[in-house]
């Protein structure tokens, strides 16, 4: 077990690599993404809101400096400061945060690792938006403070991924955690659980896939209906999972994944003034006493069922 949790929960590895708790701060670079330029399309991503997935970052208006001042000052109340010592994250959230000029990347990801307070860069990217040169700078980096690359997969299941409107195929997934390993840059892969017409048997084959592609850790989605995404159009032909339904799968999921994977998000948190469905996931205590409950009761844990 990991302390009181019977998967590798997010605290539990920070506590084991850092000492003490980090605090994520969600910042905003001020990019778009392929997928919404042109390039690939304009529509983005059928789930993604008009914030490209970043509902809870701050303006870009702002300095990365400011951001992030701006953002502890929203959690002072819950952190208890260590003196002298970096206990915050810096989280390039907000649409797809390697998808600009590499000169423009060098600043704002210096800006953020030069902050006394910042231990960690984690950025949310596509697998298909990390060239060479992006990643000789992530190299360059990650030599200076821990860099950490988030990689939106959502599913390995091409009818899917055009379902959702990905834009990019598994091998470009493949090719991305192959060359941030070679660099020894940690991954973080977001997986959705609940995307329309997907089977827990699909789900369960993502994980297995997941397994073996060499990730440090992964962020297991709820599917949030949002206002005013292509999701929406959705609402009424697909089936919204009940708690008790995602629980089950949820639970699945974590008996076939490797132990050594540390599960950065176990649920999500949906913007409440833009969440259609499912409500429930709003009381986020509910549905992680819910998964400890069930995991109990089952005498269930990470990797029980692992095959690697």
């Amino acid at each position: 077990m990991w302390n009181d949790k019977r998967y590798n929960s997010f605290d539990y590895y920070l506590k084991n690599q850092f000492g003490h708790r980090l605090y994520k701060l969600s910042l905003n670079g001020g990019m778009t993404c392929p997928n919404r330029d042109g390039t690939i399309d304009t529509r983005g991503c059928i789930f993604c809101s008009a914030g490209g997935s970043g509902d809870f970052a701050a303006s870009a208006r702002l300095s990365i400096t400011n951001q992030i001042e701006e953002a502890k000052a929203l959690i002072a109340h819950k952190v208890k400061k260590i003196p002298n010592t970096p206990q915050y994250i810096a989280y390039f959230q907000a649409f797809t945060n390697t998808y600009a000029p590499v000169p423009y990347l060098r600043e704002i990801f210096t800006e953020a690792l030069r902050h006394p307070d910042i231990a960690v860069l984690s950025i949310a990217t596509r697998p298909d938006c990390l060239s060479a040169e992006v990643l000789s700078l992530l190299d360059e980096l990650n030599r200076v403070k821990p860099i950490w690359v988030e990689l939106g997969l959502q599913t390995i299941h091409e009818d899917t991924a055009k379902r959702i409107r990905r834009g990019y195929p598994l091998s470009s997934y493949d090719t991305a955690v192959k060359n941030l390993r070679d660099i020894h840059i940690d991954v973080i892969v977001h997986l959705i659980i609940g995307l329309p017409y997907e089977s827990k048997e699909d789900i369960l084959r993502s994980i297995d896939y997941i397994n073996d592609s060499g990730i440090q850790g992964i962020k297991l989605q709820l599917l949030h209906v949002l206002k005013n995404t292509d999701l929406e159009a959705y609402l009424d032909s697909m089936h919204i999972l009940t708690l008790d339904e995602y629980v089950t799968i949820l639970v699945e999921c974590l008996e076939h994944l490797d132990q050594d994977i540390v599960i950065h998000r176990i649920t999500g948190d949906g913007p409440g003034d833009l969440l259609l469905a499912p409500l429930w996931s709003t009381n986020k205590k509910l549905v992680l006493n819910t998964i400890q409950h069930a995991m109990k009761t089952l005498d269930s844990w990470q990797g029980k069922n692992c095959s690697t």
